[in-house]
């Protein structure tokens, strides 16, 4: 009778194993894919609103409605979901370098090339010792001046990577950065011409302020075409720091795990990279869109397999955000977003008055 029981034991084990196993990435994975579809939708039918701003705003809305999703977001769908997050925003930042070409950016002129640099300097250098000053937690100060000053939401989901960043913080950093490029599309052309600027210098006002690429096309479109090549261009100047500002971070904490290493009288943890492979992937298609080997629709296929990319990593993103949690420091965060806000529009505009 007891070898009979093992045996039933036995045959009964795989099933019960089976059925407590995680569900895997692969109903995450499927709710991004709804999440995309929708935000296209919404993008589709109310083209003011970027699809890249509509999945992280889906993202935070499914993880918040009550009930069946909200246990969905948190429990089955939340490996899928993660790696949309982390995984699939490397492959759209890799491919967002084929948007930029070394030709484009030089055609500006030295004195935009400066005026940007010198935006970019001052946001991400004031915003980040500003969120120190604050206290805020974690990462948040890093990521927050990060999306501010060169690219949104993608650039803190390539900094998180190579900061190890908790989810958390990457995910209130992202919601934080598209509300304000979402409030842009809407305040900035009212502010075009009480502040006199033509409409060429409205779009490289746009392209050196509005964080996502998405927002800068949605703003500057306003003005008409011409306004909105120049802001393209101008912003996609900021893109290109994205690597050495990569590169700057991995070798930050390439530093501190060494520090780490030598007080504990050990070396055991292992070294993130100095330029991680999704950078060194985003500069060889920036190398690759240079030489103009590329055809128009192979440029036009990456570049809507890019946006989809980053609308299912920024539902993904989205979903993580928890906004009961937001309470303890969601008036400190948001205070840090306007001021910086502010920051980047007050020294571009001054940027863009000097050099044009």
């Amino acid at each position: 009778m007891a070898l009979l029981g093992e045996r039933a034991k036995s045959r009964t084990t795989p099933i019960a194993s089976l059925a407590a196993r995680p569900p895997g990435k692969l109903p995450g994975l499927a709710l991004a894919v709804a999440g995309v579809a929708a935000a296209w939708a919404v993008h589709h039918f109310v083209p003011g609103v970027p699809m890249l701003t509509a999945a992280v705003a889906l993202g935070i809305a499914a993880a918040h409605v009550p009930g069946a999703a909200h246990a969905f977001v948190r429990g089955p769908g939340k490996a899928g979901l993660t790696f949309a997050g982390k995984r699939l925003m490397r492959v759209g930042v890799v491919l967002l370098g084929l948007k930029l070409s070394l030709d484009d950016v030089l055609g500006l002129g030295w004195a935009s090339v400066g005026m940007v640099l010198a935006v970019v300097a001052v946001t991400f250098l004031g915003t980040w010792w500003l969120g120190r000053r604050m206290g805020l937690r974690g990462d948040q100060p890093l990521l927050i001046a990060t999306g501010y000053s060169i690219c949104g939401a993608s650039a803190i989901g390539a900094v998180s990577e190579v900061s190890e960043s908790d989810e958390r913080d990457t995910a209130t950093s992202v919601a934080l950065v598209t509300l304000c490029g979402t409030l842009a599309i809407a305040v900035l052309p009212l502010l075009q011409h009480p502040l006199g600027l033509d409409d060429a210098e409205f779009g490289r006002w746009v392209g050196a302020s509005v964080h996502d690429v998405g927002q800068v096309v949605a703003t500057a479109q306003t003005a008409g075409a011409g306004a909105l090549g120049d802001a393209v261009l101008v912003k996609l100047m900021r893109v290109a720091l994205l690597a050495p500002l990569v590169a700057a971070v991995a070798l930050s904490v390439r530093a501190r795990r060494q520090g780490r290493g030598s007080a504990e009288g050990g070396t055991g943890t292992k070294r993130p990279p100095l330029v991680p492979l999704f950078v060194v992937g985003f500069l060889a298609m920036v190398a690759l869109r240079t030489t103009g080997w590329l055809p128009g629709g192979a440029i036009d296929a990456a570049g809507t397999a890019q946006e989809l990319l980053l609308a299912a990593a920024l539902f993904g993103l989205g979903s993580a955000v928890d906004l009961p949690s937001l309470t303890r420091t969601g008036g400190r965060v948001a205070a840090l977003g306007l001021v910086s806000w502010g920051v980047i529009a007050g020294v571009s505009y001054v940027g863009v008055v000097l050099t044009y």
